[in-house]
């Protein structure tokens, strides 16, 4: 950052580290330890819809890549209400290291392609034996972590839930800062 950028208040967006995402299934034992949320097996990343031919064949290889394990569920493309796009991996809950690496995957190959600045977050999936849903949240263009804990009953937030989470969750990830850039995420394939 230069001195004329310092003057004006500009800030240069931090690069994503998706290695950060390896982190999870550690961090995942402290979840559970800290509020009772196991893994769901689920994950996804969401992008902002892109169409056109090299998106196309982006979308097949990495339908090759994580369809090539015969025992597991395939790759699943879905779109959401507010026009952003998801490739949904699904694995047994006790799977949620081998999930990482799916999430890894797809968001390096989009990245590798050209499509990182179309990149917005990958998520994991937890619940809790009451019901409670639970993601961590993965920004890809600021390099952290949050919980989101959406509320059965419409889009209402659990808060104290996410403020607890973030706490036990403090010394494993690196969790955003900035309560503002905790996006709801209604209705994530994934979750």
């Amino acid at each position: 950052m230069g001195l004329l950028d310092i003057l004006l208040g500009r800030s240069r967006a931090v690069a994503a580290d998706l290695d950060r995402l390896f982190a999870l299934p550690a961090a995942a034992v402290g979840l559970e330890a800290a509020a009772g949320f196991r893994p769901t097996g689920q994950g996804a990343v969401c992008f902002a819809t892109v169409e056109g031919a090299a998106f196309e064949r982006t979308h097949r290889e990495i339908h090759a890549l994580l369809d090539a394990d015969a025992g597991r569920t395939p790759v699943e493309l879905t779109h959401d209400s507010y026009g952003y796009s998801w490739l949904v991996s699904r694995r047994s809950p006790d799977e949620l290291p081998l999930l990482v690496n799916d999430l890894h995957a797809v968001n390096s190959t989009l990245e590798a392609a050209g499509f990182g600045p179309r990149l917005l977050c990958s998520l994991a999936g937890f619940a809790a034996d009451d019901g409670r849903r639970l993601a961590l949240v993965y920004l890809y263009k600021r390099g952290t972590f949050y919980p989101f804990a959406p509320l059965d009953g419409g889009q209402r937030r659990d808060n104290a839930l996410e403020l607890r989470i973030r706490a036990a969750l403090a010394e494993e990830l690196p969790v955003e800062a900035d309560l503002g850039r905790w996006f709801p995420v209604w209705g994530a394939p994934g979750l």
